[in-house]
């Protein structure tokens, strides 16, 4: 069998042709089917779109190829919050929200929406794994707040999980920005000059800050000898090349 043979110009300019098809249709050929081992936690970029597949941060924040996600218009439980179930009694619920969106994602690709980006410059988005809409699936299950400082695009669920008392609905709890506003009031009563946010330096050189509300936030000892800073906001940490520990 004869193969035809294309010269340097036809293949440069199939390549073209290819990169614009993938480009243009990227988000329906991942939905298509391609197989998992090619993704490989990639970012999947499309005009307004990230495919791929998520590593779970807490319950409102993934990474997919490197990029961090910050679920639009929910606040859940911060990963080390604690609330109070029906009884009364303590429940980890920033742990249960961590646990149950990744139980959605199932490990999964996920396609999400990009609405904007924060100061965090994280992705705020809309994200879908598994014919579910996450954002929504959390606050229907009880499990995040709407985040109506932001937006208000889920009451409406917010009003149903609090009327069947589900998740952080079974008493009254604290919502997170209250739990965040808390940590950090009582971290700079403590900290150096009121800046509460430890620069720490890892075994390996990296350096990662944490937020009083971070579940490594007490572990963390902090000597400014070896190369650890204290920091007066997230914004002046990241600006000194820090990077936050739920974010990586």
């Amino acid at each position: 069998m004869r193969i035809k043979k294309h010269t340097r110009f036809q293949r440069r300019r199939s390549g073209f042709a290819a990169a614009a098809a993938l480009t243009l249709s990227f988000s329906l050929a991942w939905s298509l089917g391609a197989p998992a081992s090619r993704a490989r936690d990639e970012l999947r970029a499309g005009a307004d779109t990230l495919h791929g597949f998520a590593r779970i941060v807490d319950g409102d924040t993934i990474v997919i190829g490197g990029a961090p996600i910050r679920l639009h218009g929910i606040d859940a439980p911060e990963s080390a919050q604690s609330c109070k179930d029906a009884a009364g009694k303590p429940w980890p619920c920033g742990e249960e929200a961590t646990r149950v969106l990744g139980q959605l994602i199932g490990g999964r690709e996920v396609t999400c929406a990009f609405k904007t980006r924060d100061k965090y410059k994280r992705l705020v988005s809309v994200c879908y794994a598994g014919g579910f809409d996450l954002n929504a699936e959390m606050v229907r299950r009880g499990l995040a707040w709407a985040f109506v400082r932001y937006s208000r695009d889920y009451v409406t669920l917010e009003a149903e999980a609090r009327t069947r008392r589900r998740g952080i609905w079974q008493a009254d709890n604290m919502p997170a920005w209250d739990y965040r506003s808390g940590a950090w009031q009582l971290a700079t009563g403590e900290a150096p000059k009121g800046c509460p946010i430890k620069g720490n330096v890892s075994a390996k050189g990296e350096k990662i800050y944490h937020t009083p509300w971070s579940p490594w936030y007490g572990k963390v000892k902090m000597d400014t000898d070896k190369g650890k800073r204290w920091f007066c906001s997230e914004d002046e940490a990241i600006k000194a090349g820090w990077r936050s520990a739920l974010a990586h």
